[in-house]
């Protein structure tokens, strides 16, 4: 039986209530990829995981036998073609990129500057979607990448948006969007307001779906910009039925 780890792992700290630790587990290292990552080793995802290697390996078994992983030639690991599949059944029964991507590069388009969707995933929020500025001086955040929730004009709009108590989150909820400088990043402002779906029967109020935010260097901050944003907001809230 493998040695009880003295250090909890990434799983056990995020665990599911009512859930299965080894289900945990196993989620925890299909997470542990990121960004640029390739194939990973299994000393690389014990590491990022914090579980012992010899869980890791039969965890990763497990879900290469299900198409979530494939393993290479050199022992290493890469996402599986069943995580592809997935993603198609997802896009295809909610089909937020196809609605948000054309409108966020008319966003770029109009203002030149960076816009990103980012959505909450526990305690931190996903660049779910990023279109990037044609200007060499802007932010460098990449679609996939998990930033804070405390900091930066998107997180504090999807905390206020989820109820968070305190006088600021009650100024975004009263203002209806955040603009922000220096806030993440040191001469970086964001601007950020709400993007909202239909509730899921006839009545119910909108749901929150994210956060769209325009990212701007401190030198290129200009008052339209606010005003696009939100519009730019509004109009894809409404192509998502909470217009």
């Amino acid at each position: 039986m493998p040695r009880k780890s003295t250090n909890p792992s990434v799983a056990d700290e995020g665990a599911a209530p009512g859930g299965t630790a080894a289900v945990d587990r196993a989620l925890s290292l299909l997470s542990a990829f990121r960004p640029g990552d390739r194939a990973l080793g299994v000393t690389a995802l014990a590491e990022r995981t914090r579980l012992h290697k010899s869980t890791a390996l039969r965890l990763l078994n497990s879900l290469a036998h299900a198409g979530l992983l494939v393993r290479d030639e050199t022992g290493g690991w890469s996402p599986g073609p069943e995580i592809d599949r997935l993603a198609q059944v997802r896009a295809a029964a909610f089909p937020l990129e196809a609605v948000a991507l054309p409108r966020m590069r008319e966003l770029v388009a109009q203002t030149q500057e960076s816009v990103a969707l980012h959505v909450r995933r526990g305690a931190q929020r996903l660049c779910l979607l990023r279109v990037d500025s044609p200007h060499l001086l802007r932010d460098h955040v990449r679609a996939g990448d998990l930033l804070p929730l405390e900091r930066g004009a998107g997180g504090r709009v999807l905390l206020a948006f989820s109820g968070e108590p305190g006088a600021l989150s009650e100024q975004i909820r009263c203002d209806g969007y955040l603009m922000r400088t220096g806030d993440r990043v040191a001469g970086l402002t964001g601007i950020s307001a709400p993007v909202w779906r239909a509730g899921g029967t006839a009545g119910a109020a909108p749901v929150l779906v994210g956060a769209l935010t325009l990212t701007v260097p401190e030198p290129r901050l200009r008052p339209e910009l606010v005003g696009a944003l939100r519009e730019a907001a509004a109009q894809l809230s409404a192509a998502l039925g909470a217009g």
